[in-house]
């Protein structure tokens, strides 16, 4: 585990805050809010409940490390690439029109957070590299 600079910890929270009300557009009945961040209305219960769960679950996870000051590197990384990777989708599903814009839009968030903290793993690959030792 590494210690997170101060405004590493301020991104983990504001993440988790994102995430944990993100969370809540995926409960099946939860329709009008996927309406109104552009994400498609209908699917299985049980895939929007799985997403939904996946979200929260991430969501708390960013709030322990937001409040414990620490993070592993591992972790950090599977999340850049998962807010990168949901963000790609909404614009590949955006180019092929089956998604609007206002979905790309909604999902700017999770591009500016992975660049965040594929710029923190940077950092921290940096220094550890100046200093002679492994990142971890």
């Amino acid at each position: 585990m590494l210690k997170l600079p101060g405004w590493m910890r301020v991104v983990m929270l504001v993440t988790a805050v994102v995430n944990i009300l993100g969370s809540f557009a995926f409960i099946p009945s939860a329709r009008a809010l996927r309406e109104i961040s552009g994400l498609p209305p209908f699917a299985h219960p049980f895939y929007l409940a799985s997403i939904g769960a996946f979200i929260l679950i991430f969501g708390l996870a960013y709030l322990w490390a937001g409040v414990t000051g620490k993070a592993d590197r591992l972790f950090v990384a599977v999340a850049a690439a998962g807010k990168f990777a949901f963000f790609a989708l909404l614009v590949r599903y955006w180019v092929g029109g089956l998604v609007p814009l206002s979905a790309v839009l909604s999902g700017t968030g999770d591009l500016v957070f992975a660049a965040l903290f594929a710029s923190w793993l940077l950092s921290v690959r940096s220094s550890a590299a100046a200093d002679g030792r492994p990142a971890d």
